[in-house]
């Protein structure tokens, strides 16, 4: 009688299955048993797997190379189906692999059987198909949990919490490999100080998780008798620890083997190849995660290294001011980019001012990666280089827009490896430059393409202070950087940040600001620690970041921020008192920053209680600037001054300049264009006039918010006349 006869009378086929040419050969039992006329055939791959639940098939393929790997039999339940999808038996192939290459040839048997579950002989009619199912749901759950893992110890805790269905180890160790040494990266179920004898151990030691890792084969040891006849050198050290069944998988990423992991069990476990299937995936899982979180490790102590070599502290102390800074970087990739901070002491030789000035530098190479993080290293040298050799501002910015425009040429070269991988397109900074004189609070502010420093006054307002500026660093070999000069009064706190700190969490320059604000205006104390941290929040915190809109996919950014405030005199000395001011010089060749002009006025009275006395402020002062630049040859130089308590506070308005021709009253026809400046004036302001200076002459009006003294409803006094009239 042949085998196919003694097999086919006990309902048992044979199958032979070709990976190489993708062909699968039946017999006559076989072809019956998949729902297929009972006769020999040659069908192709697709034909025979439309035959099987596509979840079991899918496992086919892992369970055939874990033979492979292990040279064992491929043994596998599969659920057979009919064209309408019902299920019409469940089978079980028992297959030996024989490996050619990359692929192999899979000769083996198909019986149909009831489905038991994993470690039992029999199965009851109620939980056929339960261990499947809960094996799918815990490897998916296990999958998901090992992904979102970001560090070792995190990865440690998860495969500790893995319970397995049905055999869920008691022990767990993961072991790792340093030189020729077999080392543990952690452990679960064990009493402290049981690693010892496991810590550190040669590879060539005659130990399961030491074998593993020179063969890269899995070890099953399904009995304490076996652990012993196999292992008797080793034996002693597990038998004190009272478990039955050991499973000891290797750890492979990308074909290394990195480590090995132990499952070890207080039951006896048979290790069916269900079971092996599991284990085995488990520890590919467990293995991709521990080279994941590696490397995030990796990048994060290369990332903190190099954040720690490139931002400079804020100190010494410097008498009569306090400074804070921070740096946050992105949380993506290295962790670090091109934003950066510096304090740098000044000579005191280029004006004669006597020591303790220092320039403090914030500033943005284009790009967040390794390449903007190299040339704001080099360019934060140049700038130290160039602030000590005693240059201006504007010489120092001039100078490093050179230095970096030179360096841009010389990635115009070809690409020495010839595969595109590096970027050679050149790259621009963006830099704002302050020198500070600490006994006057004086600051030379140079700009080149940054954003505009803001100044918080003593009353807590805080402003955006429009300044000069030029181009970003590198534009151009040769770039001009005007200078502007500030006045930092007692109490008064200058911020200066990379767009970083506006721009993230989805937020353009406008909304930015807006919600930065109110976290200066709000703070309370002397800590500019605390603020730096408020304001950091502020943009990190939940409820910073858009999720819906034209701004929700705006990337996120590095931060950089410098806080710098004049502190009050010593003891004893007068609060100062609640004071805004705002100052502006108006070029002739500049008429369009009399935009500039008004805006800053309305930021000066962003919260002042007649939103009517704004509007006309603002007119006023158009109309104040227009003249000087229409009617004189010199610039205008602006200056405005909020004194007093909110609710209360007077709004005092000059403009000066070099020209001794005084205004004169006119009385403009219907259709003229020009000569209601005064009148409007005299419509709009609570007093005004016109004072002659040595140089020139300035140009004044006062508004009185509603609850100050002498504003209408308060007093009967009227507008002051005019000094001209």
């Amino acid at each position: 009688m042949r085998t196919e006869d003694v097999l086919a009378a006990i309902a048992t086929g044979l199958w032979r299955w070709d990976n190489a040419s993708g062909t699968v050969t039946l017999d006559a039992e076989a072809a019956r048993l998949l729902g297929l006329p009972a006769q020999p055939a040659t069908l192709s791959e697709s034909a025979v797997r439309s035959r099987f639940h596509p979840v079991d098939w899918n496992e086919v393929d892992g369970i055939v190379n874990l033979a492979v790997a292990e040279g064992t039999l491929a043994e596998v339940r599969l659920r057979i189906m009919d064209e309408s999808g019902r299920v019409l038996r469940t089978v079980r192939s028992r297959s030996k692999p024989i490996a050619s290459g990359e692929s192999y040839l899979l000769i083996g048997t198909i019986q149909e059987v009831a489905e038991p579950q994993p470690g039992t002989t029999a199965a009851h009619p109620s939980i056929t198909g339960d261990w499947r199912r809960s094996r799918e749901a815990f490897l998916l759950d296990a999958g998901r949990a090992l992904a979102e893992a970001r560090s070792t110890s995190e990865v440690l805790r998860v495969a500790a919490s893995l319970s397995m269905p049905g055999f869920s180890p008691d022990g767990l160790a993961v072991f790792g490999v340093a030189g020729d040494r077999l080392t543990i990266i952690g452990h679960h179920g064990h009493n402290p100080g049981d690693d010892g004898p496991f810590t550190d151990m040669a590879l060539d030691m005659d130990y399961p998780a030491a074998d593993v890792v020179r063969s890269g084969r899995a070890i099953y040891l399904p009995s304490p008798q076996e652990y012993r006849r196999r292992y008797p050198a080793t034996w002693p050290l597990a038998q004190r620890f009272d478990r039955q069944s050991w499973a000891f998988v290797p750890l492979i990423v990308a074909g290394h083997t990195i480590g090995a992991w132990m499952a070890a069990f207080k039951h006896p476990v048979a290790f069916t190849p269900d079971e092996r299937s599991v284990l085995t995936t488990v520890a590919r899982m467990l293995a991709q995660a521990l080279a994941r979180a590696g490397e995030a490790e990796s990048e994060r102590e290369l990332s903190l290294g190099l954040q720690r070599a490139m931002m400079p502290t804020v100190g010494p102390e410097i008498p009569g001011m306090t400074v804070a800074a921070r740096y946050v970087p992105t949380g993506g990739g290295l962790q670090v980019g091109g934003d950066w901070y510096d304090m740098i002491p000044l000579p005191g030789s280029r004006t004669g001012a006597g020591a303790g000035r220092f320039a403090l530098v914030i500033g943005d190479v284009q790009g967040h990666d390794v390449r903007a993080a190299g040339l704001m290293g080099q360019l934060r040298i140049a700038l130290r280089a160039y602030a000590s050799e005693g240059h201006s501002p504007d010489a120092v910015l001039s100078r490093a827009s050179r230095f970096l425009y030179g360096i841009a040429e010389s990635y115009g070269v070809p690409d020495p490896y010839g595969d595109g991988y590096e970027d050679y397109a050149p790259r621009f900074a963006t830099c704002l430059y302050i020198e500070v004189d600490p006994a006057t609070g004086t600051l030379d502010i140079a700009r080149a393409g940054h954003p505009d420093p803001v100044i918080r006054t003593a009353d807590g307002t805080a402003l955006i202070r429009a300044t000069a500026g030029g181009l970003p660093l590198g534009i151009e070999a040769d770039s001009d950087y005007p200078t502007t000069r500030l006045v930092l009064d007692p109490d008064e706190t200058i911020m200066i940040c990379t767009d970083g700190l506006i721009e993230t969490g989805g937020h353009d320059m406008a909304s930015g600001w807006t919600r930065l604000r109110p976290v200066l205006e709000k703070h309370t104390g002397d800590s500019l620690e605390q603020l730096a941290d408020e304001l950091v929040q502020a943009v990190h915190g939940p409820s910073s970041h858009h999720t819906t809109g034209p701004l929700v996919d705006r990337r996120e950014d590095d931060i950089a921020l410098l806080l710098l405030r004049r502190n009050v005199g010593g003891v004893g000395t007068a609060p100062p008192a609640a004071v805004r001011r705002t100052a502006l010089t108006i070029a002739q060749a500049e008429p369009e920053r009399i935009a500039g002009a008004r805006r800053q006025l309305r930021e000066l009275l962003h919260d002042w209680a007649d939103e009517e006395q704004v509007d006309s402020a603002v007119l006023m002062i158009s109309e104040m600037v227009t003249n000087v630049l229409v009617h004189t040859d010199g610039d205008a130089l602006l200056v405005a001054e909020a004194r007093g308590e909110l609710g209360t506070r007077r709004l005092r308005v000059e403009v000066a300049d070099a020209s001794d021709e005084l205004p004169h009253r006119r009385r403009p026809g219907e259709m003229a264009s020009s000569g209601r400046g005064l009148i409007l004036m005299e419509m709009l302001a609570d007093a005004w006039g016109v004072d002659p200076r040595g140089d020139g002459k300035s140009i004044w009006f006062e508004l009185y918010e509603p609850g100050a003294a002498g504003s209408p409803g308060t007093s009967d006094a009227g507008p002051a006349e005019p000094s001209s009239e």
